[in-house]
């Protein structure tokens, strides 16, 4: 079977055709033999007429299946050898039903029966006893229930193949997307990370460039250490893509004294203040509420031309509240940038909520609120 599947339709239908027509000739001469009947080129041509067009019965198999019919109708009654053509008609009557056009080979099956049935009645005597009659009668419904199990089964086969292209489809789509997401993922985290250490160093060598006359060596030692950080941070970025493990505790709100330290180390004095029970966090909402710490500082220290900042961080039973407040006297020109985009989309993607504006006493407020029971 397998080898036929791999041949091409065409020759497959060609030597189905010369074996059919093999047999009938076969026969006819078996019987000629016995019998010692005529056997005229008239009888070899209707079977090779009949069982040539067997070739074509996959393009064009109602055509091909009334061409059998009217060759077995026109063979029986004029020829003087009796062969089995009856096969082609069975061949092509299968391949109408297995096209899927079962009435119509049911209707050439009632026709075949009826030119039988005709031909028993106007020659005045029985060619065929009820036997044979009940087994032409039976081979018909045979080839039309075995064409029929074809079509189903070729029905069932394109079905399943297309419901694993479908399949296919919607992973590679899944795959695309996930994919998508993890590089939003890490140019956020890449953004969060390297804009606020770098923003930093550039503060701290600025401070450095303005204290040369004095002792530089305070501020060198604070550049130094924002880069360490900024490099080891984006080597964890990083690290997801490899999938290696980076030494050292996660960022996290329990790390937030390590920001507030980078920020004093560049003028801007911070309180923190912390409210209700510190308790252990899911790692997304950890980093969240980090980088929404992290990314608040890194304006006010860029843009808010403030001198002091204020976090409150807030434990409830349902979400975690993170406030940034400065009284620079300026809105920072950061809130329609990246950086209040990025916290918003850390916000909304946990399903919190998020808020950046002016302060209700000046300087500028960033809030977040961040639901920690529902991640769990």
């Amino acid at each position: 079977m397998t080898v036929l599947r791999r041949l091409p339709a065409i020759v497959v239908d060609l030597a189905l055709a010369v074996l059919i027509a093999a047999a009938v000739l076969l026969s006819a001469l078996l019987n000629f033999a016995v019998d010692q009947s005529g056997f005229r080129l008239f009888d070899v041509l209707m079977i090779l007429g009949t069982c040539a067009v067997l070739v074509l019965r996959r393009r064009f198999p109602v055509p091909v299946a009334l061409a059998t019919l009217a060759g077995c109708v026109v063979y029986y009654p004029l020829s003087t050898a009796d062969g089995p053509l009856l096969l082609a008609f069975a061949v092509a009557l299968c391949t109408v039903a297995a096209e899927g056009r079962t009435a119509v080979a049911v209707l050439l099956a009632v026709a075949a029966m009826l030119f039988v049935g005709y031909g028993e009645v106007s020659s005045g005597q029985r060619h065929l006893d009820d036997t044979s009659l009940y087994l032409f009668a039976g081979w018909l419904v045979a080839a039309v229930a075995i064409g029929g199990l074809v079509h189903n089964r070729r029905a069932y086969l394109n079905e399943a193949e297309q419901r694993m292209r479908a399949v296919e489809r919607e992973k590679e789509e899944e795959a695309r997307s996930r994919a998508s997401e993890e590089r939003l993922r890490i140019a956020r985290e890449l953004h969060d990370a390297l804009g606020h250490h770098l923003s930093l160093i550039n503060v701290q060598a600025g401070a450095a460039l303005h204290r040369s006359d004095t002792d530089p060596a305070p501020a060198l030692t604070s550049i130094k250490q924002a880069s360490k950080d900024a490099l080891r941070e984006l080597r964890a970025t990083l690290g997801v893509l490899r999938q290696v493990d980076e030494a050292g505790p996660p960022p996290g709100l329990a790390r937030v004294d390590d920001l507030v330290a980078q920020a004093g180390a560049t003028g801007l004095a911070v309180r923190v203040e912390v409210d209700g029970e510190v308790r252990p966090l899911p790692p997304e909402v950890d980093l969240a509420g980090y980088r929404i710490v992290q990314e608040a500082l890194t304006n006010v220290t860029r843009h808010a031309d403030a001198r002091t900042a204020f976090v409150r961080i807030g434990y409830t039973g349902q979400d975690v509240r993170v406030q940034i407040d400065d009284d620079g006297s300026a809105v920072p020109d950061v809130e329609r940038g990246n950086g209040i985009r990025g916290m918003e989309e850390r916000a909304r993607a946990l399903g919190g909520e998020f808020t950046a504006g002016s302060g209700p006493d000046g300087g500028f407020r960033v809030r977040a609120v961040l639901p920690w029971r529902s991640a769990l």
